[in-house]
């Protein structure tokens, strides 16, 4: 029993401590990533250039620059929130569970990034991009917490298993 509050307390300590400087760990770690990404697949095809987190293609009048909303941060957040909040899984699965769904989000984004940057001169590009930020993300996000739950075989539901545990532990 102690031993599962030290584990919920740990669980739920480290949520907190990621998201104090607003996400900085996320950022600093995804950022480069999906940057240089990008530019290696943009370089296959094109011949991009490549100064701080702009990409300038030949084909642009203007530069691509990555923001912070670009790199998805708040959604790397999102799935480690509910990786974390999960009772009973052993540390490795756990640190299985967390590499494949950030893996997965880090592809979406570098071929979102891609796609959209092809389309950059296009009348699409402005629709194409809010589709993409305010609907396809959220949706893959969701699939890929689906995905973990089937692939990793979860019975737990995030925070609930836990809670309903600490309650029942007060009795």
């Amino acid at each position: 029993m102690k031993k599962q509050i030290t584990n919920i307390f740990i669980r739920y300590l480290i949520l907190l401590l990621v998201a104090i400087p607003n996400l900085y760990l996320f950022y600093k770690i995804f950022t480069p990533l999906t940057l240089y990404s990008v530019y290696f697949i943009l370089d296959i095809f094109f011949e991009p250039g490549l100064i701080l987190n702009m990409i300038y293609l030949p084909f642009l009048k203007l530069p691509v620059v990555l923001i912070p909303a670009c790199i998805a941060g708040s959604a790397y957040y999102l799935l480690l929130i509910l990786n974390l909040s999960i009772s009973n899984i052993k540390i490795k699965k756990r640190i299985t569970m967390i590499l494949y769904a950030f893996a997965a989000l880090l592809i979406f984004n570098i071929l979102r990034i891609f796609f959209l940057i092809l389309l950059a001169d296009s009348s699409m590009f402005e629709i194409t991009h809010k589709f993409f930020w305010y609907f396809l993300s959220t949706i893959f996000v969701v699939l890929i917490w689906f995905s973990e739950v089937k692939l990793f075989k979860i019975k737990q539901i995030p925070f609930y298993s836990d809670f309903k545990f600490l309650y029942k532990q007060t009795k």
